[in-house]
């Protein structure tokens, strides 16, 4: 473990010293690494805690927030997991199916990252959803902890309580059980999951061998000292309420959206982004389709071929961010209807690589965001007014979904109720009603507006700024153990 000392943080200015702990996956990760920043913005230090792949491949950090931001490398237990590739740190470097092999991996962290702590003496440790066994040994080193949702206040209530969590009072156990909304919200509410979305995730929630994704949640949430979610009270107040005066009873904290930098960490120069934005450049205003639909739950051949030919039909230019499963024998080309990249030669782009997705959104070009819903893309969206089209694939998607179309956010496609395939027509449909047509005037409008809100950094540094002054004044109030 590579670690430099840090000066203990209990000083006469009130600097904090914060251990960061983020689960395996990038979509937790960066939301981490964005409240280190916002976090050493304010003069504090933060110890970053993550493996040695993952912390390389970490944006660059701001020059003058690197002193304040230490990366702390946890040595990946390869030899104890045979199961897992070589190499593989994280969600993207394996298939849906082998994440439970990185979930047992992670475990094997506790020792390691159990000494450290001991060593730096934090004055809070901000933890994931995934260490389950890290509560109790905070306690026993007398370290206040909150744990960092980067799901919604409405996703963390549907599954409720701790008590229900653990499988105390009586837990889900059905996949039905997850399609209506749960006896503990008081109020009228449509944050359920469609069955076909809920089955790709069930075994993860609540079944299989190990801790239950669940069970991890729970322990986290109930030995923790205050709850901090990523977004602003505003967007979800009846949710906020919930979650504090009857499901948890702690302070539940907004942490605002926490928008990266417009920048994204590349220069404009970036060999990367040159050729994507003069791509770009060349289209009309408003009238590209940027379609990325994250690592987590890759499209089958099926729907990689239906959502390809939608595109074609729709007759828009479009670039498409598709990922393959990790390990996948299969050739890029094979992934594509054939004859796909030709007919769509100068309209289309497919980009199997890393892209800046904050630029591309960012540019003028760019008219509609079809993506899975999840909250970091649809946050980095709407920073640009961008309207949406909804596919939820994974996890809690489906819910964010339910409350993107309540507020008129997004247009959810249409998709077939037994096992979630959509069709080419559908995609096309969607496209041209969010892009052009007078109906999907609504969806441009309220993208318009969100602009204002999710755009609004000084909206955003308020609630962080709440969030460290909580931080400064319940410094040392750990449970006890």
């Amino acid at each position: 473990m590579e670690s430099k000392s840090l000066p203990s943080m209990t000083d006469s200015n009130g600097r904090l010293h914060v251990v960061m702990f983020p689960w395996l996956a990038f979509g937790h990760i960066v939301p981490f690494l964005e409240l280190s920043e916002c976090m050493a913005r304010r003069g504090h230090h933060v110890s970053f805690v993550s493996t040695p792949r993952n912390i390389l491949r970490l944006p660059k950090l701001p020059p003058h927030l690197a002193p304040l931001i230490e990366l702390v490398n946890l040595p990946f237990p390869y030899h104890h997991h045979p199961n897992l590739p070589q190499n593989a740190e994280s969600t993207t470097d394996v298939p849906p199916h082998m994440v439970k092999f990185l979930k047992k991996a992670f475990d094997d962290l506790q020792e390691p990252f159990a000494r450290f702590l001991e060593n730096s003496a934090p004055d809070w440790l901000i933890y994931d959803f995934a260490p389950h066994w890290l509560p109790p040994i905070a306690a026993k080193l007398g370290i206040p902890c909150v744990f960092f949702s980067i799901f919604q206040a409405a996703s963390l209530a549907f599954f409720g309580p701790p008590s229900v969590l653990l499988g105390i009072d009586d837990p889900p156990t059905e996949p039905e059980h997850f399609t209506v909304p749960p006896k503990w919200v008081p109020f009228p509410s449509n944050r359920v999951f469609r069955l076909h979305e809920i089955r790709r995730t069930f075994e993860n929630f609540s079944q299989g061998p190990g801790v239950t994704d669940l069970n991890r949640l729970g322990s986290t949430i109930q030995g923790c000292d205050v709850v901090a979610v990523r977004n602003y009270r505003e967007y979800e107040p009846q949710w906020f309420g919930l979650l504090e005066e009857e499901l948890y009873k702690k302070p539940v904290i907004p942490l605002g959206l926490l928008p990266p930098a417009t920048q994204n960490g590349i220069d404009e120069k970036d060999e990367k982004w040159v050729p994507i934005r003069e791509w770009l450049d060349r289209q009309g205003k408003r009238s590209v389709v940027y379609i990325a639909l994250g690592s987590e739950a890759p499209l089958s051949k099926d729907e990689v071929t239906e959502l390809a030919l939608g595109l074609e039909l729709s007759e828009f230019p479009f670039f498409w961010v598709l990922r393959k499963t990790p390990g996948s024998a299969e050739d890029d080309s094979e992934l594509l209807p054939d004859g796909f990249e030709e007919r769509v030669k100068g309209r289309g782009v497919v980009c199997m690589a890393w892209v800046p997705q904050v630029r591309i959104l960012g540019h003028p070009s760019v008219g509609v965001f079809l993506t899975h819903c999840g909250w970091s893309s649809v946050i980095e969206a709407l920073m640009f007014g961008c309207p949406l089209v909804l596919l939820p694939l994974f996890v809690d998607q489906g819910l964010i979904c339910r409350g993107f179309v309540e507020k008129k956010m997004g247009l959810e496609m249409a998709r077939d109720e037994g096992d979630g395939s959509f069709k080419r027509e559908s995609v096309a449909e969607c496209l041209r009603l969010v892009m052009v047509d007078e109906q999907g005037e609504i969806y441009r409008k309220k993208a318009r507006e969100m602009r204002e809100i999710f755009g609004d950094r000084d909206r955003h540094d308020r609630y962080v700024d709440d969030f460290v002054r909580y931080l400064q004044e319940h410094r040392g109030s750990a449970k006890a153990p």
